[in-house]
C-alpha cells in the first residue's frame, strides 16, 4: 500500500470525525438554547400569571363582605391575599433566572401590582380614582413587561 493512500485515508477520517464533533456541537448549542428559551416562557407566563392572580385576589379581598367593618380588616384581608397568591416567589424566580435586561421590567410591574395593594389596602373602593389610576399604572407596567418578554424570547407581537 503506497503511503499517499493511507494518508489519504486518514485524512478522510480525520474530516469525517471532525464534521460529526461539529454538527454535535452546534446541535447541541441549538438544543441548549431552545431548552432555555422554554424556561423562560414558563418562567414569564408564570410570573405574570401569577400577578393578575394576586390582582383579582386582591380585588376580591377589598370589595368582599363590607359587613366587617373593624378598622384595618379591609387592609389585613388585601395584604394577605397578595402574600398567598405567591407572586414574591414568582419575581425572586424570574429576577434569578431572566437575563439582566428583562429584570427591571418584570420588577417595575411588581411594584406596581405592590402600589396597587397599598391603593385597595387603605379603603379606596374598586371603581375610585385613586384605584383606577394605579390600575392604569400597573397595566402599563405589565404591557410593557410582555412586550420586552416577547423580545426576548424573539417572538414578534
Amino acid at each position: 500500500m503506497e503511503w499517499t493512500t493511507l494518508a489519504a485515508t486518514g485524512l478522510g477520517a480525520l474530516v469525517g470525525v471532525g464534521s460529526t464533533l461539529l454538527a454535535d456541537r452546534v446541535r447541541r448549542r441549538h438544543d441548549a438554547t431552545e431548552r432555555s428559551r422554554r424556561e423562560r416562557t414558563e418562567i414569564y407566563v408564570a410570573c405574570l400569571t401569577t400577578f393578575r392572580q394576586a390582582h383579582e385576589a386582591m380585588r376580591a379581598a377589598a370589595s368582599g363582605d363590607r359587613a366587617d367593618e373593624r378598622p384595618g380588616a379591609v387592609d389585613a384581608a388585601v395584604r394577605e391575599a397578595f402574600r398567598e397568591s405567591g407572586c414574591n416567589e414568582a419575581r425572586e424566580t424570574a429576577l434569578i433566572c431572566a437575563p439582566e435586561p428583562m429584570t427591571g421590567v418584570i420588577d417595575e410591574a411588581f411594584l406596581t401590582l405592590r402600589s396597587l395593594r397599598g391603593v385597595l389596602a387603605s379603603g379606596h373602593a374598586v371603581p375610585s380614582p385613586e384605584y383606577r389610576e394605579a390600575r392604569r399604572v400597573h397595566n402599563r407596567a405589565v404591557t410593557a413587561a410582555r412586550t420586552a418578554m416577547r423580545a426576548d424570547l424573539g417572538r414578534t407581537p
